[in-house]
């Protein structure tokens, strides 16, 4: 699995309890076979890109803040294939 992804996953997994998108997000992570986040960010819909700004926004600023850069660096590879 692509390294930014293992990132997402976890951070996802986080989630998936209380979001409905969030785990079905994460779904696709688990049982696709994507060869790199762009291959997986061209497998969402519209809502799930939306759903998964919104978390990536928030997940990049706390690692920065807890100063992961690494955590933060993986995750604003996929943030930025959203736009």
């Amino acid at each position: 699995m692509d390294q930014n992804l293992a990132y997402l996953r976890e951070v996802l997994s986080n989630y998936t309890e209380e979001n409905r998108m969030m785990r079905e997000i994460y779904e696709k992570i688990e049982h696709g076979h994507y060869p790199s986040e762009d291959a997986f960010v061209r497998a969402l819909s519209e809502e799930e890109v939306r759903s998964l700004e919104n978390i990536l926004d928030n997940e990049i600023n706390h690692a920065n803040e807890a100063g992961d850069l690494e955590r933060g660096y993986q995750l604003n590879e996929v943030y930025e294939l959203l736009y």
